[in-house]
């Protein structure tokens, strides 16, 4: 297994396969959840730290997607609540059970809201505590995680719980533990044992998010019913189309940068 981009294609390919076809079913109950919610005037909450964030930006207010789509942030307690800008600095700050409050709380959803949360280990504080104030408020959860490395590691979380085992449905983005798919010599990381380069959760979790969507849309268009989807705003009449549906929604999803 060579460090090139033909051995990295070699071992995500079939990753991106074995995820295609196994998480088809599941990917139809969380498609099931979303259209349940957008039919009660629903909004797609998703969440995602660290660079889970990536998932979170690929389901949200992007070309092709979903209009009625919020994409919740750590930093949202600066943008949009009161906290001092080098709190967002703390590189640990996903591990903090508490700060999942103030961005719940700032996102003020809506009891018929469905939440997407994304994370590779499903371990950290503010996840977990997320999924948990979710569940007690009475919302759908659809957990996006690697389900070989949340069951290597220990929750960090006080409760000892994992985001999956919060979940109404679970997204196993198949990648491995730790991530990253092609192994490095010691001497190449100039630690005692050898490292791996090259992740995969980015890519399947894009993945899972395009196909989450697929289904939304295929189940809106099977009932006879107009998709709430998104136009590029760079093409002709993208902006004044996109602005139309977001209306719907105002006050209700963010587009902040």
């Amino acid at each position: 297994m060579s460090v090139t981009m033909r051995g990295y294609l070699d071992e995500v390919m079939p990753i991106i396969g074995r995820v295609a076809t196994g998480q088809a079913g599941n990917v139809e109950q969380a498609a099931d959840l979303i259209v349940a919610s957008l039919r009660r005037d629903g909004v797609v909450q998703t969440f995602g730290s660290g660079h889970s964030e990536a998932f979170a930006m690929e389901l949200a207010g992007r070309a092709g997607g979903l209009v009625p789509t919020n994409r919740l942030a750590l930093r949202d307690v600066v943008l949009f609540g009161d906290a001092p800008r080098a709190l967002v600095a703390d590189d640990k700050l996903e591990r903090d059970p508490d700060i999942a409050h103030q961005v719940y709380e700032l996102a003020a959803p809506a009891p018929q809201d469905v939440f997407v949360v994304a994370s590779q280990s499903g371990i950290n504080g503010s996840v977990v505590e997320l999924a948990r104030l979710v569940k007690q408020r009475g919302h759908d959860l659809i957990a996006v995680t690697s389900v070989e490395h949340t069951g290597q590691v220990s929750p960090r979380h006080p409760s000892g719980q994992r985001l999956a085992d919060l979940a109404d449905v679970v997204l196993d983005n198949g990648a491995p533990y730790g991530d990253a798919v092609l192994p490095l010599d010691p001497s190449d990381t100039g630690s005692a044992g050898a490292g791996r380069c090259c992740a995969v959760s980015s890519v399947t979790g894009a993945l899972l998010a395009q196909l989450m969507t697929a289904e939304v849309v295929r189940l809106f268009q099977a009932a006879g019913e107009v998709p709430p989807i998104y136009l590029s705003a760079n093409v002709p009449g993208g902006d004044e189309h996109n602005h139309h549906l977001e209306s719907r929604y105002a006050g209700r999803i963010r587009r902040a940068a």
